[in-house]
């Protein structure tokens, strides 16, 4: 299956807001994050759960639909805002290109947001929560690494 025929579930914007919503509440929802990035045409800040991962003292986050909106916009700003419970994180977003890493990355998935694990397996990607299932798909991901930036460029 490409990327390209990977569709978003439709129960996901409401999930989103849903989130979004407790998050500016306060809401602790494990390692859900709300990451905040201008918009490539309106340069006003879009905001999209994320759930960043640690791996070797590296955060990361996936784009499970690589053509996604919130996706496209890191790959246009390469910076944002990583909110969580009203503390706000300047980052850098930068896209890992590294086949290796994007493996490493995609292989400790399941095990570091396991309830990451159904939205990968609802949009077709992998069947189940297998590390080898997730780090064969790496090539059809994006993966961002975030870097503390050293000011909020907005």
């Amino acid at each position: 299956m490409s990327a390209a025929s990977l569709r978003l579930p439709g129960w996901l914007p409401t999930a989103n807001r849903v989130v979004k919503l407790m998050n500016r509440l306060g809401v602790p929802l494990g390692t859900i994050r709300v990451l905040e990035i201008p918009g490539r045409v309106s340069g006003l800040p879009r905001a999209t759960p994320v759930s960043p991962m640690l791996l070797s003292g590296r955060r990361f986050v996936i784009a499970g639909l690589p053509e996604a909106d919130w996706a496209l916009n890191a790959r246009a700003a390469a910076y944002g805002v990583l909110v969580s419970r009203g503390r706000r994180e300047p980052v850098r977003l930068i896209e890992v290109d590294e086949p290796a890493l994007r493996r490493q990355v995609m292989q400790a998935f399941p095990t570091e947001v396991p309830h990451g694990v159904p939205f990968f397996v609802k949009i077709g990607l992998v069947t189940g929560a297998d590390p080898e299932q997730f780090a064969a798909a790496a090539d059809r991901v994006a993966v961002f690494e975030l870097v503390p930036a050293d000011d909020d460029p907005q």
